[in-house]
């Protein structure tokens, strides 16, 4: 039997099937799916099998044989190796990279090279400084490790000891996915035979009687060590003692690790729906009976039940003895949308974000793979939930950017979730308050099943939205960055006790720092861009590649002290309110406050009770949260995002505003909501007043036409990137001129020209676009490129990234 094997080396050239011997010791175990180490060239590396096969076109003495069998059951299901051919040809990336993607971070191969003595010669003839590594000639060397410690002169001598054969550089390939392990304590003679020999204990083992007495009286068959010395009040000497008398039994137990361990989640049932909820349901539940793949677009205003639909749906799905996949975008979603389905399902739910450990990410994985739940909860690469008969797949705000992978491969969750409904034939449930304009011209097309929901649940007004012209504020001099209509409405919320959400999608304290006196503005050494001033440690930041530098107090370029903060970020603002309300709460979400491992949730729960009169945040505040107090949301710069160079600036500022301004008056209490720009005419600003989405995509869809823009065109965005300048602009020139060359004359391709930060990571950066309706040729031409270039790809600093689907334009 011969195995075929993508191995696990990212390059063009292997970019293929090789195939191996299956040993008879491995011929049960070895199935499609499963990681295997096989020799690859003078090393070993880790590979997937992806087919089994009775021949092979190479001669059979020739062919070398698969070393290890890593896995017991295959972590790849048949259906997601299928999948993994489909996402390299969309996605224009390696096979092994669509491979990997679908295994937790736990599972990816780990590289080790060991250095061991060569037996056959004479380590006495080694140089002196290494004889004293090698004292031991058993020693095996870490060579990462080893070569990051030595001077260059010992560097030298010992890959000149390699290259002679006196040192021997052997691959280990391993991988992380370690298992909880902790130490239990079991008994280790029936209770009879325990109760008798407390008798004969010393009367001076006091705490080992009760540590015996306890146990008798609890029968339980194991207790983790750490719980039972705190249950029996005893110390680690005392159980000790009776593990030596052959009493109790250590052992070490591998144990799941739940991120939730410790918290309760109450019990909820099933509400009764509205009418329009009904409406929604009752076409999924359909497609569901009738075994049926179709699309459906849920469009259902902020507040108007989408969530019930989507857990009564999931219902109908585990009833039938299906399982149910369900996309959130951010991390800070994730907490309430968690609680939501774990009183609904209890422990059938799993939850897979980025703000877990390696570790919880992989036993979560481990409990979908081992049919332990049904649901699985997470963020985009909870699409790849290794699943094998999947009812439903939901994906919540459906419109957001989050669910398109910007590094390799580049695929969007949304696509891959139809591409999973299909072959499952099961619906998929696209959800948002303000669908992409793509996925709504797809349900007026009825390529999608477009579902509407217009009305809140308990028929709750709608907030409402206030937008004051900060150019007027201006005038009457007003130049703080509060309108006063907007502290009016602050100071009145504080009074009533009621909660405010303040909207700011720009972290830090000040946008960048100037000179007053020459223009001197501080830029990032690596980065066309400049530095972001952080007031919590005093320092400059780049957002970009992460340099940091001290604030200067005097001008480095003419030496004045006319050094002036401009802009204003989350922390500014915080500092801001405090002064403006003395005693004000403010509880501040963004990138600063919640690198820390459980931060969101923290904060979120000190809010929901009642700990903070402000929430004040970036975008990750702006969508799902649901807290009945809040009545005020305030926005304060609304064209923050309108104005960059990205064709959906408009899109995405009308997107943000309006799920913003849902977090407002969501239950008994009437919300306001108060918007401060400078552009206050422009339409996708209005439209958020009116909270009329379908004014804005007629509007949006009428310049998208003119401009020749998604969804009227595809777009294909070419990245290409060198530390040498002029070699980027080079090879840009040249990759314009062969997608002319080679496509129809109906297609467009734009550029060269810079990107919209020229320079990131000492990395210059230029681009091209392809514009098409229809080009049967693009992806050979593509792939053409890649081939091209990748020899010199692998040499030198040249990077060429390809996007067919490009959501950013920067």
């Amino acid at each position: 039997m011969i195995a075929r094997v993508v191995v696990d080396v990212a390059a063009n050239q292997t970019d293929r099937q090789f195939d191996y011997l299956i040993p008879e010791v491995y011929e049960e175990t070895t199935v499609p799916g499963v990681r295997v180490v096989v020799p690859f060239g003078p090393r070993k590396v880790q590979g997937f099998v992806v087919d089994i096969v009775q021949s092979s076109d190479y001669e059979l003495k020739k062919m070398r044989s698969i070393i290890e069998v890593v896995d017991v059951e295959p972590p790849l299901t048949d259906e997601l190796l299928s999948l993994s051919w489909w996402l390299k040809e969309k996605t224009l990336s390696f096979h092994i990279a669509a491979l990997k993607v679908m295994l937790p971070a736990a599972m990816r191969a780990k590289y080790k090279k060991e250095i061991t003595i060569n037996p056959e010669f004479d380590q006495r003839k080694l140089p002196e400084e290494l004889k004293e590594m090698f004292r031991n000639p058993t020693n095996k060397l870490d060579w990462d490790e080893i070569h990051k410690q030595l001077s260059e002169q010992l560097r030298k001598q010992l890959t000149k000891a390699i290259k002679n054969g006196h040192l021997v550089v052997e691959s280990i390939v391993g991988t992380n996915e370690t298992k909880k392990k902790r130490k239990v304590i079991k008994r280790n003679k029936p209770i009879s035979d325990l109760q008798k020999l407390i008798e004969d204990l010393p009367k001076n083992a006091e705490k080992q009687k009760e540590l015996l007495t306890f146990i008798i009286n609890e029968q339980a068959e194991l207790w983790p060590v750490v719980e039972l010395i705190e249950r029996a009040n005893v110390s680690r000497a005392t159980v000790q003692s009776l593990v030596k008398k052959e009493l109790l039994l250590e052992e070490e137990m591998a144990f799941n690790r739940d991120p939730y361990e410790g918290r309760t989640f109450k019990k909820s049932e099933s509400l009764s729906l509205t009418e329009e909820q009904q409406l929604s349901l009752s076409p999924i539940i359909s497609a569901m009976e009738q075994h049926i793949h179709r699309t459906f677009l849920l469009r259902g205003v902020t507040g108007s039940g989408k969530t019930e639909v989507y857990l009564q749906a999931i219902e109908h799905a585990l009833s039938s003895g299906k399982e149910a996949i369900v996309l959130v975008p951010e991390i800070s979603l994730t907490p309430q949308m968690v609680t939501r389905f774990k009183e609904r399902f209890g422990s059938l739910v799993a939850v897979l974000h980025s703000a877990l450990s390696k570790g919880e990410k992989y036993d979560e994985w481990r409990k979908i793979r081992n049919k332990e739940v049904s649901v699985v909860v997470g963020a985009r690469s909870a699409i790849f939930a290794p699943f094998e008969n999947i009812g439903i797949i939901i994906i919540d705000e459906e419109h957001e950017t989050s669910y398109k992978q910007e590094e390799s491969p580049r695929y969007h969750a949304r696509d891959v979730a139809i591409k999973r409904g299909d072959y499952f034939n099961c619906p998929v449930i696209l959800g948002s308050a303000t669908p992409s304009l793509e996925s709504y011209a797809r349900g007026q097309k009825e390529v999608y099943h477009l579902l509407t929901m217009d009305k809140r649940v308990n028929d709750v007004k709608m907030p409402d939205v206030n937008i004051i012209d900060m150019r007027e504020e201006l005038k009457v001099g007003n130049r703080s960055m509060f309108s006063n209509k907007l502290l009016e409405a602050m100071l009145e919320r504080k009074e009533k006790n009621e909660q405010i959400v303040l909207f700011l999608n720009r972290r830090g304290y000040s946008t960048f720092i100037m000179c007053r006196d020459c223009g001197y503005v501080s830029q990032c050494p690596h980065c066309d861009i400049s530095l972001t001033y952080h007031r919590t440690n005093q320092s400059l930041q780049c957002h970009y590649c992460g340099y940091g530098e001290t604030v200067p107090t005097i001008c480095p370029e003419c030496e004045s002290d006319s050094i002036r903060f401009f802009g204003s970020g989350t922390q500014k603002v915080e500092e801001e309110i405090k002064k403006a309300i003395p005693g004000i709460e403010v509880i501040r979400m963004d990138v600063d406050t919640t690198r820390k491992k459980g931060a969101h949730e923290k904060l979120l729960s000190q809010f929901g009770s009642g700990q903070g009169d402000v929430l004040l945040g970036t975008q990750m505040i702006a969508k799902g949260l649901d807290f009945p107090n809040i009545t005020l949301v305030g926005v304060l710069a609304a064209d923050s995002m309108l104005h960059l160079p990205d064709f959906r600036s408009s899109e995405r500022t009308f997107q943000l505003l309006t799920q913003v301004s849902g977090r407002a008056g969501r239950h008994e209490k009437h919300g306001e909501v108060i918007i401060q720009s400078y552009t206050p005419d422009h339409y996708s600003i209005q439209d958020v007043k009116e909270h009329d989405y379908v004014s804005f995509f007629q509007k949006e869809m009428h310049i998208r036409k003119q401009g020749g823009y998604p969804p009227y065109y595809y777009l294909t965005l070419i990245h290409i990137s060198d530390t040498d300048l002029q070699k980027a602009i080079s090879v840009t020139e040249k990759i314009v001129q062969f997608l002319k060359g080679n496509l129809s004359e109906n297609t467009i391709t734009y550029g060269p020209v810079a990107s919209a930060i020229p320079r990131i990571k000492d990395r210059y950066r230029y681009q091209c676009m392809v514009k098409y309706k229809v080009e049967p040729k693009l992806i050979t031409v593509l792939q053409d490129i890649i081939k091209t270039y990748q020899g010199e790809m692998s040499r030198t600093d040249l990077s060429i990234i390809i996007d067919t689907n490009p959501y950013m334009m920067l």
